[in-house]
Parts: structure tokens; sequence; C-alpha cells
């Protein structure tokens, strides 16, 4: 049985429609990527699954259960998500950030201490930011940042992590460092990781399962080498590409130019 599943889920901001009728079954343990064009409804997807926007129709279940049955903290000890480019308060330190993760946890009457500070060291340690913990966010990089908002999530003990776009204004080095980070979590602790990407390769290296979205639908979903193809990028993104494989079978792909259709409508 799927541990996260979408079915026939559709969202409309006002009367405009963002996802419409989408499903899709994330498995225990596996790496979703979602692709898919400006506005085809990733980050709305994750917003759904996450409950921070209102479904027109369709449900959404964690373990079979609606994820609307759960409470707030409830659903928090399953599942964390992490925004494009989220930003800290100027004055919160890194220890002061990751500590909020433990908030699910915590009663109004008293916490745990110990085992908040056991687990914040161990988020802290997981994402290499122990050395960092006293620094306050925006004094660092933006690889840095990234990993002490994992780390703020990690200390929430999900199970299942939703990220967007992770590597969104990151250098080459830095993205690379993300998305090991990410596989280590996935491989290490156990975790299901959903998250938006916009680089194919980073997909093809690093996901078990890519869904493609294409105008608020789920164009095609399943392991890397059957979806990220020339035919996809020729209608999904309008582009001509050529995709070899590498020596681990794993896609990767070179964009040549714009189709014809898409240089035609561009002008």
């Amino acid at each position: 049985m799927a541990i996260l599943e979408a079915r026939n889920v559709a969202v409309s901001i006002g009367d405009k429609p963002i996802l419409k009728e989408l499903s899709l079954a994330v498995a225990q343990g596996e790496i979703v990527s979602i692709l898919g064009p400006n506005g085809s409804g990733k980050s709305t997807f994750l917003k759904a699954l996450s409950r921070n926007i209102k479904l027109k129709a369709g449900t959404i279940t964690l373990d079979g259960r609606d994820i609307h049955s759960f409470g707030a903290k409830e659903i928090a000890c399953h599942l964390a998500m992490l925004h494009q480019a989220s930003r800290a308060p100027g004055d919160l330190t890194v220890q002061d950030l990751v500590e909020y993760g433990r908030f699910p946890y915590q009663q109004w009457w008293k916490g745990n201490e110990k085992e908040d500070r056991q687990v914040v060291e161990w988020a802290l340690a997981q994402t290499r930011m122990t050395d960092l913990s006293a620094r306050r966010v925006n004094t660092l990089s933006g690889g840095e940042q990234q990993r002490a908002w994992i780390a703020m999530a990690l200390a929430q003990k999900p199970r299942i992590l939703l990220l967007d776009e992770p590597t969104t204004y990151l250098d080459l080095c830095h993205q690379l460092e993300i998305m090991e980070l990410i596989r280590q979590l996935n491989k290490e602790q156990g975790l299901t990781i959903v998250m938006v990407l916009h680089d194919m390769n980073h997909a093809a290296r690093y996901s078990d399962t890519v869904a493609v979205f294409c105008q608020g639908s789920l164009y095609a979903s399943g392991a890397p080498v059957n979806t990220i193809t020339p035919t996809m990028l020729r209608e999904v993104f309008g582009v001509e590409a050529d995709i070899w494989l590498d020596d681990q079978g794993r896609p990767v792909c070179l964009a040549q130019s714009l189709t014809a259709a898409t240089q035609h409508s561009s002008r």
C-alpha cells in the first residue's frame, strides 16, 4: 500500500483550475521527483499534500487515512514540508531554527527536554551543521541555509519529506551537496522523499520515480528511464533534446533547441 496517495485531486485558485483530477501514489521509502513546466501545478501539488491549500475535489491519504483527519501536530510528526527559498528572522541561529522542529512533540505544560536536545543534535549532525549551530541563519551561504532548513525538518522526525525546488539559487557544487544529502537521508534514515525539481539530470540521477506534470494533469509517472524521454521533452516542455544512458542505465539529457511549435508560439 502507498504511504501517501492522491486520488483525483483538483485544486482551483479563484476560477482558474490548477490541478485537474490528478492521481499519484508514493511508496514507502522511495524518492519521487516531480517535473513540469512553470505553471503546471507542481508546487500546488506539494501544498495539497501538506494541507496548505484547499482541495476542490479528490482525496489525499496517509497510510490509507485522509490527511485532513489528522490534527496539526499529529500530521507534523509524519510529514515535513520545505517551501522554496525559506527565510528566517534576522537574529535566529541555526540552533534556534532546528529546535522549532520539535514543536509537534511539545505540550504547553511540559516537554521532554533531554529527548528534544538529543534529536536536535542528531539533526544537526545529519546535515553537517553542528559546527555552524551558533551562527545566525541569515549569515550562512545558500547551501548552508538549505541544510539548516533540512535539519529543522529532520527534527520533526517525519516519515515523509516534501521539498519544493531544494536546489533553487544554488551553484552546481551546492546543488550536488543538497542532492547527495537527500539521497543519504533516504537510504540511511528511510525517509520517503517527494520533491519538485527543474533539473532533468538531477531527477534522473537521484529518483526512483519521476512524475511529469503538464497543465495541471499527470502526463507520465515511472522510472526515470521511462519518463525522461525525447518525446516527453518535446510534448511537455517544447524542447528538442538528446538523451543517452550513463553506465548505470540512467538517462542523461542535453537540450538542443526549441521545437518549431514553441518557436512559433513565442513570436
